[in-house]
């Protein structure tokens, strides 16, 4: 009897440890970050700024930005209340680290931007307002970091 109820519990055990759902399977959480930023160009291309990405999953996280690049471009310009909307992800670490960044744009005074980055299989698609002077081409990165 007691070799039956070890022999019951073990195939349990079995079945329950190859029911688990791993990671992956829990879903893909959506993220959108709201960002402020400020920028410079002269060939090279310097931009700054700080925004809030929010989750699905409950998280929040505040973060720094960072764009450098180069290319035919000048001008200084300013984005405020801009929206970046994530490609789906598993794990919210994959949102931060540096996306391949390549933009092309134009405007005086009033301008509208929109660019899409890619940072391995996570996308970036960005979309602002802003104010300032600005005209060229230029590639270059675009760094997330979670501020603490």
């Amino acid at each position: 009897m007691r070799t039956m109820h070890l022999l019951a519990a073990s195939t349990l055990l079995a079945f329950t440890a190859l029911g688990a759902t791993p990671a992956h399977a829990a879903g893909k959480i959506d993220c959108e970050m709201r960002f402020n930023l400020t920028g410079w160009a002269a060939i090279y291309k310097h931009a700054e700024g700080s925004g809030t990405i929010t989750c699905t999953n409950g998280r929040r996280f505040n973060v720094s930005i960072v764009a450098v690049g180069g290319g035919l471009t000048a001008g200084k310009y300013k984005i405020e209340n801009g929206i970046g909307k994530f490609s789906d992800v598993y794990d919210t670490s994959e949102l931060f680290g540096s996306y391949a960044q390549g933009e092309a744009g134009a405007g005086a005074v009033r301008s509208a931007n929109a660019q899409a980055l890619t940072k391995g299989n996570v996308s970036l698609a960005l979309s602002g307002t802003g104010e300032g002077v600005n005209l060229g081409i230029s590639f270059g990165k675009f760094t997330i970091r979670r501020v603490k």
